[in-house]
């Protein structure tokens, strides 16, 4: 348990404060029969002594025989809520935990215990040796939840018998620890829990049942925006802007987390999510009133698995799903198969962690690991830091994997300490895992495990690359990236192709920057980026940057002045052992200067290039690059008018910052010329892995992670001086363009809709493959022509003041018409034209999506979405399946689906359906322009997960498709219309 020092004014929570992260706020409710009566309302618990056990195991028994329940705001009433809610889950459970009999206690060396436990071991079932650390997890928490009710033991032998049962696409549920927030994503959940609570109220019941009943940690990092770039002032300047823009968002948060139970909010300019998370807030082992079990997490974004790289299982969420699991629903999830990655050898000299990631990230993505976990073992796992293991992590959504897991070791432990979590607390930890049998000592002979399938990768063989210019995955060596670049140039448009004449691609367009003739190319470096949680936790990287930087001042080189460079740290750690290690002075000598503590440009908030150099690119029609250290690189993402954007290490950003293209062969061309006159290459600026090692070591320090740990408890002024108001249910206000009430819920009653079909549907869009959640919902900036500039504008909000998509993420008018809005759009109904618009079929206009979508609502017809494989792809985007639904359209007909944006598809009602193998809107012939009718059962009990659903057009063509409801659970979503109506009915029904 990593004790950090108390929360202040600065972080903003409720209930009592966590003295020491993490704890549960559960105020103490004394049991009669267990000691005393309750306080308050005049009510008592009357259980026996025989349900001690089960107090423990749901953690509501505190030292001294203290039943914690936990707490709600209005005392009286609320003590009689809980106690209810209590007295049927106890009548429900039969006779409580059904492995009580292994819960065990774990002695500390100098005697007492740290706490109890449920004892693997205990079971003496020899599986549980050959099963994967990650699977180990699922079956402790299955064990430790078995209340015969949500969790059977039925699901316990499930897990147990992962290595018959995963491949038969079994269900098991999963009650994840924790959920992880980040502002983006974090507000429309807010916005969904405060209308559900309307929806409470309206329905007859207690609004003040939505609640979290899990710890519950939101971190503002999504809104910092790069508008001030290569000053010493960037930090404050950038600040101040991302206040003025989202003061009405973050208001609205510190409101949530004083009218929500036991959530948590990290205020802006604190740090990258992933980045706090492991540094401060991952708990590895939680401890909760003397019950040790796993930390765990789910998070509303798609690389909340960096933290599988501290050994905590966690993955990504959809919101939606997020917001059951926060509210006590177990998630239903199909257990899935486990690839064992084996690691040897030692990445060689000048090879980063960033080009471990990037190979990592191809092979996995040619074996196919969608929808099941990867877990790396080996001697090879000695040679990787921890942070190099979180970098590796952290990318499990670009190679389609749940997570990318490294089980706990020695390395792990280090990092422990060195962050600052306690000698005691990491004492536990290990005593913990080593006892449960879910510690790795590679200094004791290794059991064999089983895993699905098998890869291996000698680290020796790790070469410098980069990936791009569209997809993550698409990794170029760094010795063929100027081959590689001038086959994009001739390639047809497609992911690895711009299709610029050959007669053009040599063109040099001249332009005046700041009175100075400046020259750009195809392939000019115009943004270069050091950013994203992927890369900015990992010392040796970032290091490794400012000595690049350090070597090229040296020697003389300088950064164009009209190339937008910045750093964005992914917290204040890195601010210190950067100016600890002399480092930054260089740094901000070839511009990059940090710009604040956030996402930045990996999101897309890159901000405005200077008029000058997007007047060149955009009149001359130039393929600019940006070269990044972040995890996406989708088009239309990082910037509007960076058309190749290229993933790479933070000392390969500065190189190719230096070079100011990405045309160039770094082996033969120079990069530059020095003060002396000479040629300087890229083996002159480049650091050797003993230099970084020397200067990792001499640097970076554990009282930096606490210092500035204590400080982000503190807040700053601008988040301080907040005012909020102090209610239960939220005053929207129906002017604001920030915060408005969802439509989700107008209209319910408890009685369910009941499945839907779909008749006479017109194709809306008509897609190709790698549709990412950035096509359907981008976040970034709003393009001045867009159905949501038009929506602002009419209320009053000029350009300067439209922000982002994702910061306008709680407002649905907003994002209903930034669905589909991303101006890389490629619809085939176009005819080959790219852009957000379509083909209104019945009249044969050309309109944005939106303007369509509405016209089809209007008159009453149904829409579907025709796509090709891997749809969804890309960040795990809520509104990704809330603005489809929004505008209308019923079902999606896909070769394939990412995992996250299927689930939450399902989660708001919409159809997802599977074209058969081989089969694909092309070879049936399909042109979008028929209309399409999908028959499905009247009673959800006539439906099954996985089923054949029949697709008839009005031309008589019918075809066959798989049903992608998953699992029983989804169904089950599906005839409440999406999961959310299912929490609110399931909650009043039971009542809680």
């Amino acid at each position: 348990m990593y004790k950090a020092a108390p929360p202040t004014a600065g972080l903003a929570r409720v209930g009592p404060v966590r003295a020491s992260r993490p704890q549960s706020s559960l105020s103490p409710v004394p049991c009669r029969r267990i000691g005393c009566s309750v306080g308050g309302g005049g009510r008592s618990l009357s259980f026996s002594r025989s349900s001690v056990e089960l107090h423990r195991r749901l953690g509501l028994l505190g030292r001294g025989g203290v039943c914690r329940v936990p707490p709600f705001r209005v005392p009286a009433r609320a003590s009689a809520v809980v106690i209810e809610r209590f007295q049927r889950k106890i009548a429900a459970m039969d006779d409580g935990n059904a492995f009580k009999e292994i819960l065990t206690s774990l002695p500390k060396p100098g005697g007492g215990e740290f706490g109890k436990y449920y004892s693997l071991p205990a079971l003496n079932d020899p599986r549980i040796g050959k099963l994967p650390y990650s699977i180990r997890i699922l079956l402790e928490s299955a064990i430790r939840n078995c209340d015969n009710f949500q969790v059977t033991k039925n699901d316990v032998e499930k897990i147990l018998d992962w290595e018959n049962t995963s491949p038969k696409q079994v269900e098991i549920p999963f009650k994840p620890a924790r959920v992880l927030l980040q502002d983006f994503t974090g507000v429309p959940a807010v916005v969904d829990l405060a209308c559900m609570r309307d929806a409470m109220q309206n329905l007859g019941d207690d609004p003040k049942k939505i609640n979290p009943l899990v710890p519950v940690d939101l971190v503002i990092d999504h809104s910092v925006q790069v508008d001030l770039a290569r000053s010493e002032n960037a930090v404050q300047a950038n600040m101040e802007l991302e206040f003025y823009r989202n003061k009405e968002r973050f208001a609205f948060l510190k409101w949530g987390s004083t009218a929500f139970q036991n959530m948590l909010v990290v205020p802006p300019g604190s740090g990258i999510v992933h980045q706090v998370n492991l540094e401060y807030l991952g708990r590895v082992v939680f401890n909760t009133d003397g019950l040790l079990y796993p930390d765990s997490v789910v998070g509303t974004d798609s690389h909340t698995t960096m933290i599988d790289g501290l050994g905590v299982a966690g993955w990504g969420v959809g919101g939606i799903e997020a917001e059951a699991v926060m509210l006590g629903q177990p998630m239903s999830m199909v257990l899935p198969g486990v690839v064992g990655f084996k690691l040897s050898g030692k990445l060689g000299d000048g090879v980063t962690a960033t080009d471990l990631v990037l190979t990592v990230t191809q092979l996995l993505r040619k074996h196919g690991v969608v929808g099941k976990f990867v877990e790396f073992y080996g001697e090879g796992m000695s040679e990787l830091s921890l942070a190099d293991r979180a970098t590796i992590a952290n990318m499990s959504p670009e190679y389609g994997a749940t997570m990318g897991f490294f089980p706990v070791d020695h390395v792990t432990l280090q990092y422990l300490r060195l962050t600052g979590r306690s000698d005691e607390t990491v004492a536990m930890i290990e005593a913990y895992l080593r006892a449960n049998k879910m510690f790795v000592d590679y200094s004791e002979p290794q059991n064999e495990r089983v895993y699905s399938s098998y890869l291996e990768l000698n680290l020796t063989e790790v070469e410098p690359c980069i990936s791009g210019p569209k997809r993550p995955h698409d990794r170029v060596p760094l010795k063929e990236m100027k081959t590689d670049w001038h086959s994009c140039l001739s390639n047809k448009v497609g992911f690895k192709g711009f299709a610029v004449p050959k007669e053009s691609q040599e063109k040099v367009v001249k332009f005046s920057f700041h009175g100075q003739p400046e020259e750009l190319k195809h392939g000019s470096v115009v943004i270069a980026a050091i950013t994203s949680c992927t890369n900015t936790s990992n010392p040796s990287v970032m290091l490794g940057a400012g000595l690049v930087a350090k070597k090229a001042c040296e020697l003389g080189l300088e950064i164009k002045p009209w190339i937008k460079t910045s750093l964005a740290p992914g917290s204040g750690v890195v601010t210190k052992y950067l100016i600890q290690s002399g480092l930054q002075k260089y740094l901000n000598q070839q511009g990059f200067n940090i710009v604040g503590y956030g996402c930045t440009t990996c999101i897309g908030n890159s901000g405005d290039l200077d008029e000058s150099v997007a007047a060149a690119i955009s009149d001359n029609d130039i393929v600019a690059a940006a070269v990044l250290s972040g995890n996406r690189n989708f088009e239309g993402r990082v910037h509007p008018l960076t058309r190749a954007n290229y993933l790479a290490s933070p000392p390969l950003v500065v190189a190719y910052a230096l070079a100011g293209t990405v045309d160039i062969d770094f082996e033969k061309e120079p990069i530059g010329r020095g003060k002396d006159g000479k040629d300087v290459y890229f083996k002159d600026i480049w650091p050797s892995n003993e230099e970084i090692a020397t200067v990792v070591q001499s640097s970076v320090l554990p009282e930096m992670f606490k210092s500035t740990y204590e400080a982000i408890t503190r807040g700053n002024p601008m988040w301080n001086q907040l005012s909020i108001p102090s209610s239960t249910l939220y005053s929207w206000d129906t002017q604001s363009t920030y915060i408005h009430e969802p439509p989700y819920f107008k209209g319910m009653t408890m009685d369910p809709p009941g499945p839907h079909g779909v008749r006479d549907a017109y194709c809306l869009l008509l897609l190709g493959d790698s549709i990412t959640t950035d096509h359907i919902s981008p976040a970034g900036s709003i393009h001045r022509d867009s159905p949501a500039a038009r929506y602002l504008l009419e209320r009053g909000v000029d350009q300067r003041g439209f922000n982002s998509y994702g910061s306008r993420r709680g407002n649905d008018e907003v994002m209903a018409r930034g669905t589909f809005a991303n101006i890389r759009l490629v619809n085939k109904l176009l005819k080959g034209e790219v852009g957000p618009k379509t083909i209104h079929i019945p009249t044969g206009e050309k309109l944005p999506v939106y303007d369509a979508a509405m016209r089809y609502k209007e008159d009453g017809h149904d829409t579907i979405i025709l796509a090709g494989a891997e749809y969804g792809s890309g960040s795990s985007r809520d509104w990704a399946a809330k603005g489809p639904m929004l505008q209308g359209v019923k079902a999606v007909i896909a070769k394939s689906f990412e995992r996250i944006h299927r689930s939450n598809l399902v989660g708001m009602g919409i159809i997802p359906l599977c074209f058969k193998p081989g089969e694909d809107s092309e070879t049936l012939g399909l042109t979008g322009y028929e209309r399409f009718s999908i028959d499905l059962p009247s009673s959800v009990k006539d439906l099954r997960p996985g089923q054949d659903v029949a697709v008839v057009t009005d031309n008589g063509k019918s075809f066959t498709c798989t049903a992608r409801f998953d699992t029983e659970v989804e169904l089950a979503y599906f005839d409440h219309g999406g999961i959310l109506p299912f929490v609110i009915r399931n909650l009043i029904n039971s009542k809680q």
